[in-house]
């Protein structure tokens, strides 16, 4: 029984967020086997990605700034971002900006639940560890999603050069927010709520404000609009 509470403990925030932001997609939800598929990706990449930044570790070491820019951060959001890339870019159900979000947001918590569960049966972990991690590290890679998913859809439906500059925003702004708050977590104090706390809220404010810019550029709120109108 205890086994099994800790498993749900560990697996339920990243469900839990997965499903808000699917159905803040207002206008035209995605397939749930795809959405599922993209979140078992997530799974997966945790291995070859636990072996990179072993790997990484040796090599450059565990110094603050090399941990969360480029051995944390800098393999995480790569990993994340090229599988999505390949997986969804041209698939036809990306049909919407907000649908990059929705399948960013997919493999980031695949990839945060394993990590959490993971860290739930190899350390000795109380139910208030389980809820510190279900509002930062699983929240911040849901959050982390939402931010390479935006730029994913604004490149999908963008022209010319703006492609290429919202496919590189796609990779550089989870990364460069993923080091700051790795760098954050390693380097302040566990009781210095007062700096890291505004931090996440921050992290929520932008977060939000993207899923509504995205929600905006649908080119479906004109159809459900006029079927409002007609009803």
């Amino acid at each position: 029984m205890l086994l099994f509470s800790v498993l749900a403990a560990a697996i339920a925030p990243g469900i839990a967020l997965l499903a808000y932001f699917y159905w803040k997609d207002r206008y035209d939800a995605e397939p749930l086997h795809v959405v599922i598929k993209l979140f078992l990706a997530g799974v997966l990449i945790v291995l070859p990605v636990m072996v990179i930044q072993h790997g990484l570790l040796l090599w450059l070491g565990d110094s603050p700034v090399a941990f969360s820019f480029i051995t944390s951060a800098g393999v995480e959001e790569f990993f994340k971002w090229f599988v999505l890339f390949h997986i969804i870019y041209n698939h036809t159900e990306f049909d919407e900006p907000y649908d990059g979000i929705v399948y960013a947001t997919a493999i980031s918590l695949g990839f945060a639940t394993i990590e959490n569960v993971m860290y739930a049966f190899t350390d000795q972990v109380t139910f208030g560890m389980l809820l510190a991690r279900a509002l930062l590290p699983v929240s911040g890679h849901a959050l982390f999603g939402v931010y390479m998913g935006y730029s994913l859809g604004r490149a999908k439906f963008s022209t010319g050069r703006a492609v290429k500059l919202h496919l590189a925003l796609s990779l550089l702004t989870p990364l460069f927010a993923h080091g700051v708050f790795d760098y954050l977590m390693q380097t302040i104090p566990s009781n210095w709520l007062w700096i890291f706390v505004p931090f996440m809220v921050l992290l929520w404010l932008r977060g939000i404000r993207s899923v509504n810019r995205a929600n905006a550029r649908s080119p479906f709120r004109w159809v459900k609009r006029e079927e409002e109108v007609k009803f």
